[in-house]
C-alpha cells in the first residue's frame, strides 16, 4: 500500500504524482483508470482522443475531499498513461475515415474505387484491434481484482471493457446517458461505429439483460424501430419526455426510482457527455441541444447505490477539447465523482 503519513489532501495537486494529484501507483490503487486515445469513427467534430491528457492535466485542481465518500480516495486511484501506439493508429486510420466519408457524402459508389474499398475495409480492421487491445487491458486488470474506469475517446470505446466484465460478473445491465441512441446498424459501413457500439453490445455480448437509456434526443427512424422491437432488453428515456413531466409537476426523483427498478442487480455505467446538457462540455463529438444535468446524473447514479444494486464499472466518453479546457475541467470533475461512488458502491 501507498505511504499516505506524508500526503497533503488539503495542499494543490502535485504535479509529479498521478491523477487527482494522489500518490498511487498501480499496483497499490484499487481502481485503475484506463485512457482509451481513440475517435476514428467519429461522424462530427475530432478531439476526444487527446481528452485523457487533457482530464489528467485538469484533474490536478480537483479538491479531493468528496463529501459522498470522503475517505474513498484512500482506496487508490491510478490512472495509466494513453498507449502511443493506439493513439497513432487512430490518428492514421481517423485521416482514412475523414476522406471515406467526405467520399460517400457524395453520393459515390465506394464498390468501384480500391483506395476507398481499401480504407473502409482498414477501418473496421483496425476496430477489431481496439476492441481486443481494450479486452486484454481490462480482463488483465480485472483478473488482478481491480475496478476499472475507462476514459475515452468515442463512444465505440468500451465494446471489449463490457466483454471482459461479463466473464467476471456474468449478467449485468447498463445505464447509459447519452444523447443518442447507439443502435445504428454499421453507420456508414463503419462496423465498431460509435454510432453502434449499443447495437453491436446486444448482438455479441447475450450477457447484457438491460439497456437503460437516459437524455436521449438524437435518433434515427432505424433506431426506432429496433427500441420498439427490443422492448425486452432496451428502454429509452427520451429527453423530450422527461422535460415535459417535469414541466407537469413529476420531480426527478421519481424519474430516478423508475430509471433505477427498471435496472438489474449490477449496473454498469455509460457516459457520454452529449447526454448532457451542451453548455457543459460544448465540444464533445456530437453535441445535441438539451440534455441533463451533472447533478442529476450523480443523484440517479446514487440511487442505484442506495438501492442496494452494486456500480460494476463504467466509461466516460466523448469529452471534447478546447483552448480554455472547459471541457476537460468538467471531464474531470465527474471523473472524479464518478470513481468515489464506484469504490463506494464496492466497499
Amino acid at each position: 500500500m501507498a505511504d499516505l503519513t506524508q500526503f497533503d489532501a488539503n495542499a494543490a495537486g502535485n504535479p509529479n504524482n498521478n491523477i487527482f494529484g494522489l500518490p498511487f501507483k498501480e499496483e497499490d490503487a484499487s481502481l485503475v483508470i484506463l485512457p482509451v486515445p481513440w475517435e476514428v469513427t467519429v461522424s462530427c467534430t475530432a478531439g476526444t482522443a487527446r481528452a485523457p491528457d487533457h482530464i489528467f492535466k485538469s484533474s490536478r485542481q480537483i479538491d479531493i475531499f468528496d463529501i459522498e465518500n470522503s475517505e474513498g480516495w484512500k482506496k487508490g486511484f491510478y490512472m495509466r498513461p494513453p498507449d502511443k501506439k493506439v493513439l497513432l493508429k487512430s490518428d492514421y486510420l481517423r485521416k482514412e475515415a475523414e476522406l471515406y466519408i467526405d467520399y460517400i457524402s457524395k453520393g459515390e459508389p465506394v464498390n468501384i474505387n480500391t483506395f476507398i474499398a481499401k480504407s473502409i475495409r482498414e477501418i473496421n480492421e483496425g476496430s477489431i484491434y481496439l476492441n481486443n487491445w481494450v479486452y486484454e487491458q481490462t480482463s488483465n486488470l480485472l483478473s488482478k481484482g481491480k475496478l476499472v474506469a475507462l476514459l475515452g475517446g468515442d463512444h465505440s470505446t468500451p465494446f471489449g471493457y463490457l466483454k471482459a466484465l461479463t466473464e467476471k460478473w456474468g449478467s449485468f445491465g447498463i445505464l447509459q446517458i447519452d444523447a443518442h441512441c447507439n443502435l445504428r446498424k454499421a453507420y456508414m459501413n463503419f462496423v465498431y461505429s460509435h454510432a453502434s457500439v449499443i447495437y453491436n453490445t446486444l448482438q455479441e455480448v447475450p450477457q447484457i439483460s438491460k439497456i437503460v437509456q437516459v437524455g436521449v434526443r438524437d435518433f434515427s427512424g432505424e433506431e426506432w424501430d429496433y427500441m420498439h422491437q427490443h422492448t425486452d432488453k432496451v428502454i429509452t428515456y427520451f429527453d423530450r419526455d422527461i422535460k415535459e413531466q417535469l414541466y407537469e409537476g413529476k420531480t426527478w426523483q421519481q424519474f430516478a426510482d423508475q430509471i433505477v427498478n427498471d435496472l438489474p442487480d449490477k449496473v454498469y455505467l455509460s457516459f457520454d457527455v452529449d447526454g448532457l446538457d451542451p453548455k457543459l462540455c460544448p465540444n464533445s463529438g456530437t453535441p445535441v441541444f438539451g440534455g441533463l444535468e451533472i447533478d442529476q446524473v450523480l443523484y440517479l447514479v446514487k440511487k442505484i447505490i442506495q438501492s442496494g444494486r452494486r456500480l460494476i464499472g463504467f466509461d466516460l466518453c466523448e469529452v471534447g477539447v478546447d483552448e480554455k479546457e472547459w471541457d476537460a475541467n468538467v471531464g474531470a470533475r465527474i471523473l472524479w465523482k464518478l470513481c468515489n461512488l464506484l469504490v463506494l458502491s464496492n466497499e
